[in-house]
């Protein structure tokens, strides 16, 4: 989710998360790392088998 910058975020324990950005991109998938701000990891890496019909 991407939102409008800068922001404070306060957390459910009391944490306060800061971004001084102009565009946020906030966690919905809860995968990130360092949540609640996103770093893509809801992006599948996968690899696609290549064939060998050369």
């Amino acid at each position: 989710m991407l939102i409008d910058g800068p922001v404070e975020i306060e957390l459910d324990d009391g944490t306060v998360v800061t971004s001084d950005r102009f565009v946020v991109a906030l966690c919905t998938c809860k995968r990130s790392k360092t949540y609640p701000l996103c770093d893509t990891s809801h992006r599948a890496k996968r690899r696609v088998p290549q064939s060998s019909d050369d």
